[in-house]
């Protein structure tokens, strides 16, 4: 059954600006982060990055030391827990139960989020909020809590660390002895302190409008801009060529080939005032190296009758090119153009929602009514579609999101019981040869800040998979300092067994750290920062979890404010080679309030 279109992309407003240079003494005049997702009306602002102390009237700020208040009659003093009868107190040692941020079986009970921080609108999290002077009673207890019982804490610590292992019978990753499984291609360099390489200014559009996409390569940025693809050289960021197109993309494939080919969907006209609504209908092939468009493509879909299919999805696995959307899946043939398969009609109202790239090709396929559908997952053949082996998903999932194709991981939001917008309550793994599941892994979101967009088959951040694991950032909580700053924790699941590991690499006190990708065994980061540093990307070992630096981003203010002006839950952050490119994927008009405030399509940082 068909379903209602989706937004349209909208009218063109011409070409980038050229890239500027950043100003002496700074990177631009200060700017306030947007808050929120990208394009939407911007309210009031937002509070700094991440670790900032944030203040309420007549409240001391968050973050600093405080004063102890002056208490009721008969109130217990500063720092007393105050709680209702018979609750354990927060962050208070729980016999031998995990303590926060550290992997537990699925299931297990699990300590409340901590305040503020990324959670914040604009920051990387999604986390509940709570007022400052809760925040100060909490901070107080948390102090309070380590100093009185830090032996029981501390102790307790370790000994979940050796259950957790003996539970899942996997290695451990403590960074005590334990050897690399073989690293990755990405080394610090002689000076990890990185310079702002280039900003460029948004474009501007009259509606929201997708700008997804973007690539690295050897010898140029490539981003999406307003009905173009514009190569930009990756330190000075000058325009290398320009690619231009006759509407605006809808979607961009993550993938390239070794020889940097690509695949993108775009409209086949630009919107007019009397149709605003453009149908995403033309597959394209890109080669990112000379900057040109090698072929143009599109086919009739199953539920449009004579029309085009409407395509929101494209990616690449191998010299396949596929695409998917509610008329259904094609796929091409990258080098000639040849088209290898096409939506069918089928009684069932079968239709390919997208498709996973990469390694492997794996079809995501929605069956019967729209009230009560039927959702498998296919590894099929790039050749012509057939189906490999078959998984059919539990009742209750409408969408998917294919995290990983080798090995095969999908993340789903069972019965809508996430309930904080990731899109992610469970992780199946899956044996992409015969379909079977490995293992079902539980994934509180109160606990986990991994996201995946519910209605995109291949969008997912702030998570990784390699080592036959997943790699799952912690929800942002309370850390130990004497600032009472966020922190949080990447932890990681087996994927044969479900079980969590002993992995965990920490972000450091107010920092906030985030899978981006692997780089062989190794696990690439990035670490949002807080209110006086530049944000890092840092390499974890993928045996010994130990956290090497690759790159440490100014903290001047306007610099920093630059950096963290992005939605980590939207925003494309790509790194390779000392070079880090934050872009947007969705920009709009701007509104009144923010009209006068600069707003970036990227932000890039080198070291080199």
């Amino acid at each position: 059954m068909t379903q209602p279109p989706q937004p349209p992309n909208e009218p063109p407003q011409g070409g980038f600006g050229q890239p500027q240079e950043p100003p002496a003494g700074g990177f631009g005049a200060p700017t306030e982060p947007p808050p929120g997702g990208f394009g939407a009306p911007t309210p009031p602002p937002q509070q700094p990055g991440y670790g900032y102390p944030q203040q309420q009237p007549g409240q001391p700020q968050y973050g600093y030391p405080q004063q102890p208040p002056t208490q009721p009659a008969g109130q217990p003093g500063y720092g007393q827990p105050q709680q209702p009868p018979g609750q354990p107190q927060y962050g208070y040692p729980q016999g031998a139960q995990p303590q926060y941020g550290y992997p537990q079986q699925p299931g297990q009970p699990y300590g409340q989020p901590g305040p503020g921080g990324p959670g914040a609108p604009g920051g990387p999290g999604g986390g509940r909020k709570i007022s400052a002077q809760t925040q100060i009673i909490i901070a107080a207890v948390v102090a309070v809590v380590l100093i009185v019982g830090g032996g029981v804490y501390f102790a307790s610590s370790g000994d979940d660390k050796k259950d957790e292992a003996k539970k899942s019978g996997t290695k451990g990753g403590d960074g005590k002895g334990e050897k690399s499984l073989g690293g990755g291609d990405e080394k610090p360099p002689a000076n990890t302190k990185s310079k702002v390489a280039f900003q460029l200014p948004q474009p501007k559009v009259g509606d929201i409008t997708d700008v997804s996409g973007s690539w690295i390569t050897d010898k140029a940025y490539v981003k999406t801009g307003v009905n173009q693809i514009v190569a930009y050289d990756p330190d000075a960021g000058k325009q290398l060529w320009t690619i231009p197109l006759p509407g605006q993309v809808c979607a961009a494939s993550r993938h390239a080939t070794e020889d940097n080919k690509t695949a993108v969907v775009f409209a086949a006209s630009k919107p007019t005032a009397k149709d605003k609504y453009v149908s995403c209908t033309e597959v394209g092939a890109i080669d990112l190296d000379a900057g040109k468009l090698l072929w143009t493509k599109s086919v009739t879909g199953s539920n449009a009758g004579d029309n085009k299919a409407d395509f929101r999805e494209v990616t690449l696995s191998g010299k396949t090119v596929a695409a998917g959307g509610t008329d259904g899946g094609a796929a091409w043939d990258l080098t000639s153009g040849e088209n290898l398969w096409k939506p069918e009609v089928n009684a069932e109202g079968c239709y390919d929602m997208g498709y996973g790239g990469g390694p492997g090709l794996v079809a995501a396929r929605k069956c019967g009514s729209y009230d009560d559908p039927t959702v498998t997952i296919e590894t099929v053949k790039p050749t012509d579609g057939a189906p490999l082996s078959k998984f059919t998903m539990p009742k209750g999932v409408d969408y998917v999101s294919i995290v990983s194709t080798k090995p095969l991981v999908v993340a789903a939001d069972v019965g809508d019981t996430a309930g904080d917008g990731s899109g992610i309550s469970d992780f199946f793994s899956i044996d992409e040869a015969t379909g079977k599941l490995r293992a079902k892994i539980p994934v509180d979101a109160d606990k986990y800040a991994g996201r995946c967009a519910s209605t995109k088959v291949e969008q997912c951040s702030k998570l990784a998979v390699g080592n036959d694991r997943i790699y799952v950032p912690t929800e942002e909580h309370e850390g130990t300092g004497d600032d009472y700053g966020q922190t949080n924790e990447i932890v990681s699941f087996d994927l044969a067994t479900g079980k969590a590991t002993t992995d965990r690499a920490d972000a450091g006190e107010r920092y906030a750290m985030y899978p981006l990708r692997m780089d062989g065994s190794n696990i690439i980061a990035y670490k949002w920062p807080p209110y006086d540093k530049g944000g890092q990307i840092v390499s974890i070992d993928g045996g010994s979890f130990k956290e090497t630096l690759l790159m440490e981003n100014p903290s001047e203010e306007s610099v920093r404010e630059a950096e963290t002006s992005f939605s980590l839950d939207g925003a494309e952050i790509r790194y390779g080679n000392g070079r880090m490119y934050t872009s947007e994927t969705l920009i709009s008009e701007p509104s009144e309030y923010s009209k006068d405030r600069k707003e970036y399509l990227v932000v890039a940082f080198t070291t080199n």
